[in-house]
């Protein structure tokens, strides 16, 4: 069955139809916030099969299939690729209105030219046909980038990574560039202590240090942040279920860190209070490197307790949260802003309920210094889909300027997720070309167009300035 993927997919004026085909299409991608594994992109890996490239880590698909009743050894158990594949396979048809379904047929189309909706019929003969593809050298690591136009991205990374990968990368110009993104989280949480300890133990070993205070601690996140930026890092980023910040009791962040690397447990305000007080030390070493700081809000982990025992993190068993975030958002942003060492920020919101407060929270920040300099980040998640970014660009129109968004990302561990761009890029041409039908914008694509352009492509060079 051919697909429904016409060239004027969700594209539903004749102006929509023009600004997409004109304005963003051909634009090259810059992904400023994936998953991707840089030793992957490092040695243009190969992928065997479609499996392997497209299901392993992709938690989106996970979920799915358990919902349909897949038994666990077709989704992250023992079964063969193309075992795992022919059970996707089975699933496909029956996701329709999810997200899934659009995603799976637009990156079959653009990375394999298969036009036809992917089901138990078919199936065995697109795994065979995918596999070889994946062979070629137009579908390696880099191949597969190449093909979308990525011209840069952006990893996440820990402190205590070496970067290796990274180095090999900027040397070779064969490479798709990318840069390092510096994600502290590990580094900062003491909630547990044991957990802290080790991280702290193996930030020492590769530091060549011991790292027995509070001071030693800093300096060495300093030195990381030093060492990120020499190679090439120009974001940091971070994911809290609530954003920290604690304006209670002080507490002695030297004796807060003396306990908690001796393995005693810390309260709930004290961890919090740690938290808060580390992350504005790291705010003000990003803004003196002229960094980027993204901040990730409102996921809750790890729901069950069953499953997490039996197939660990990152398999599929998060969601959104409903906890307040705006107060603690307000008074990180004003520790830092207070002694005019804020610096660039986004801020991704997972529930969509607080779109509107955060979008207005971040709009106070905005100190006509940098053109969009604290910005209501691309739906995330749960939301990157039809609705979500429908959701945001409209809240980001209604209370910020949608002209200065640095547009969509990924935030994929698949190479084969940035058709993702293509579907964010006809979402926003369709709301815009909407707006002109209805009279609700000038009729002139030239301007129009120019905007466009830059939400997909020139505000993102300009805002985050790769070298």
């Amino acid at each position: 069955m051919k697909t429904f993927l016409t060239e004027d997919f969700l594209l539903q004026t004749d102006f929509a139809k023009n600004l997409y085909h004109k304005f963003a299409k051909k634009l090259p991608i810059i992904d400023y916030h994936n998953h991707l594994p840089s030793n992957e992109i490092a040695a243009d890996k190969q992928f065997d099969n479609i499996t392997q490239a497209w299901l392993y880590g992709d938690h989106y698909k996970w979920r799915a299939m358990r919902a349909f009743g897949i038994n666990e050894k077709y989704i992250t158990g023992d079964a063969s690729d193309k075992e795992k594949f022919l059970k996707w396979a089975e699933v496909v048809p029956f996701t329709i209105r999810n997200p899934l379904f659009h995603w799976t047929h637009l990156e079959l189309k653009a990375y394999f030219g298969i036009d036809e909706i992917l089901s138990v019929k078919n199936a065995e003969e697109i795994y065979d046909i995918t596999s070889k593809i994946l062979q070629k050298k137009t579908h390696s690591a880099n191949g597969l980038l190449k093909l979308m136009n990525v011209e840069s991205l952006c990893t996440t990374d820990d402190p205590i990574d070496t970067l290796e990968y990274h180095n090999a990368i900027q040397k070779d110009p064969s490479k798709v560039k990318t840069f390092p993104t510096f994600r502290p989280d590990k580094s900062i949480d003491v909630s547990n202590v044991k957990t802290f300890k080790n991280y702290i133990s193996i930030l020492g070993s590769l530091c060549k240090v011991t790292i027995n205070s509070y001071q030693k601690y800093i300096k060495i996140l300093e030195e990381r942040v030093d060492f990120f930026h020499e190679n090439g890092c120009r974001l940091s980023d971070h994911g809290f279920e609530q954003m920290p910040f604690y304006d209670g009791a002080k507490y002695d962040l030297s004796l807060l860190f003396n306990k908690a690397t001796s393995g005693i447990n810390l309260t709930e305000d004290e961890v919090l209070f740690f938290k808060a007080k580390t992350l504005v030390f790291l705010g003000r070493m990003y803004h003196q490197k002229g960094w980027t700081q993204q901040f990730h809000l409102g996921v809750i982990r790890n729901n069950n307790n069953r499953l997490l025992k039996e197939l660990g993190v990152d398999t599929g068993f998060d969601s959104m949260s409903d906890t307040s975030q705006i107060k603690n958002l307000k008074g990180f942003f004003n520790a830092l802003d207070n002694t005019n060492q804020l610096s660039k920020t986004i801020v991704y919101n997972l529930n969509p309920a607080d779109n509107e407060v955060f979008a207005t929270m971040v709009g106070n920040f905005n100190d006509g210094t940098i053109k969009g300099k604290v910005q209501f980040g691309a739906a995330w998640w749960f939301l990157d889909q039809k609705d979500g970014m429908e959701k945001q660009i409209n809240t980001l129109s209604n209370q910020g300027l949608l002209s200065c968004f640095v547009g969509m990302l990924t935030d994929s561990r698949s190479f084969l997720s940035f058709p993702r761009h293509e579907y964010f890029r006809r979402i926003l041409c369709n709301i815009i070309g909407t707006d002109v039908a209805n009279g609700e914008l000038p009729n002139d694509e030239a301007f129009l167009g120019k905007i466009v352009s830059d939400i997909c492509y020139y505000n993102a060079k300009n805002y985050f300035n790769f070298k």
